[in-house]
């Protein structure tokens, strides 16, 4: 019976033991598997005027860019917005021509730096 016990201790612990550990890579030269690739530019690192600036890429004078600008910078429109200043001011323009014309002139006045 001890006998019995043992066996049934051993094989369990064998069982654990087996569970883990980390599977073997089988690729026939025994190299463990290459790590996942990274994207080299994750848009949630990137800077709210190189979003800017991609939207500058679409058709001027189009809603899909005002809706490029609008999903970086969302819209709060005011009945009478103050001069835009800088950016951020011309989500109060109510406005959409207007709001597009502002974006367009702070998104092309933006310095283009290149990344390495």
């Amino acid at each position: 019976m001890k006998k019995m016990l043992a066996l049934i201790v051993l094989l369990y612990s064998a069982g654990a033991f087996a569970q883990s550990a980390p599977p073997a890579a089988d690729d026939g030269g025994g190299k463990p598997p290459a790590p996942a690739r990274v994207k080299p530019h994750n848009t949630a690192s990137r800077s709210i005027a190189e979003k800017l600036q991609d939207c500058l890429t679409l058709d001027d004078g189009t809603k899909d860019r005002l809706d490029c600008y609008d999903a970086i910078i969302p819209p709060k429109p005011k009945p009478k917005p103050p001069a835009a200043k800088g950016v951020m001011d011309c989500r109060f323009i109510q406005e959409q021509d207007e709001r597009l014309v502002c974006f367009n002139g702070f998104a092309e006045s933006i310095p283009k730096f290149s990344r390495r």
